[in-house]
């Protein structure tokens, strides 16, 4: 296992981290024990970044892996988030004290931990003012209930701000192949300031698997069968919009051919490429079973050359396929 410092925390990382969105319900039925063994499979092997959010499932997907780590909670680094997905809220965004303070208690109960080492706010809450926020988090990690706090999708702006009321150790975003919209600012920002860099959607949440064809339907239960609709979010509409999704399909070939030149395959090859950046302390995957796993730690180790860098942007250009999406995050 390849290992990397998260920032200025005292925290070494696998590079490859364990995703744990999927098992929330959310990407259609997943057999929890093939889960569990696949949390042991990583732990096994070196893997000791775990990801999880309130919002996978409202629960679901802590509870999971709490239950899935058991006593080897202690070999692992956890990362959770709150302050989104709360139906009883007008935006589903709640980031206020007495939520933080209440979703922390109930993660650590799922969790069956006293305490995680990343707490992250998941998306900006517009109605609470981040000072509150901030006050809050900093709290938790003086109660020891977090040793480090981050934000995710946050803007450089708001980073910004928030930098000013508390350091933020950790943040996570989207980076892939299909979306670079980080190396602009975020990026830069993060190596600047020494902050732990998570990136999510290493395999373009499925399009970088190399198992989807233009005829496939997805399950009616995952969020994929929209079209890259999901409610006011900016993530996947240039991924599995109609307009695009032939396209995508058309480059992902291309990019097979291109990973054989190594040996590997697609998701080794894509992988390889999101953990090209040095700023990303660790490159979350969703694992299903154990077989993922072991497929997916055959992406450490090598490097892609610099002409084959630029080969794999030539090939997304070719097929007219949009690395840069406009627009945030979400609308």
């Amino acid at each position: 296992m390849e290992y990397r410092q998260f920032g200025k925390t005292d925290l070494e990382v696998s590079a490859i981290g364990f995703g744990c969105w999927e098992i929330g319900g959310t990407y259609g039925r997943i057999d929890e024990s093939q889960f569990q063994r696949a949390v042991e499979q990583a732990i096994d092997h070196g893997i000791t970044c775990f990801d999880t959010a309130e919002a996978y499932g409202m629960g679901v997907s802590e509870q999971a892996l709490g239950h899935a780590l058991g006593g080897r909670r202690r070999d692992v680094c956890i990362v959770t988030k709150f302050g989104v997905g709360y139906d009883e809220m007008p935006t589903r965004r709640d980031s206020s004290r007495t939520r933080v303070m209440a979703s922390i208690e109930k993660s650590l109960q799922r969790l069956q931990t006293d305490h995680v080492d990343v707490y992250l706010v998941h998306w900006p809450d517009p109605d609470t003012p981040l000072e509150e926020t901030m006050r809050a988090l900093d709290d938790i990690v003086r109660q020891g209930k977090a040793r480090y706090i981050g934000l995710s999708n946050f803007r450089v702006a708001q980073i910004e701000s928030c930098m000013r009321l508390r350091r933020i150790d950790v943040v996570q975003y989207g980076w892939n192949m299909f979306d670079r919209r980080m190396q602009a600012e975020i990026f830069p920002y993060c190596a600047a300031q020494e902050i732990g860099v998570m990136a999510y959607g290493s395999l373009a949440y499925g399009m970088l698997s190399g198992a989807f064809h233009a005829a496939m339907q997805f399950e009616e239960s995952d969020w994929r069968s929209r079209g890259g609709m999901l409610g006011n979010l900016n993530l996947f509409r240039t991924l599995f919009g109609p307009e695009h999704f032939s396209r995508n399909l058309h480059a992902v070939e291309d990019l097979k051919r291109l990973a054989t030149k190594y040996d590997k395959t697609l998701p080794q090859f894509a992988l390889r490429w999101t953990l090209s950046n040095r700023v990303v302390g660790t490159a979350l995957v969703g694992f299903r079973e154990p077989a993922e796993v072991m497929e997916n730690l055959e992406a450490l180790g090598w490097t892609i050359s610099a002409a084959d860098m630029a080969e794999i942007d030539a090939i997304l250009a070719r097929h007219g396929c949009v690395t840069v999406p406009p627009g945030w995050l979400e609308d």
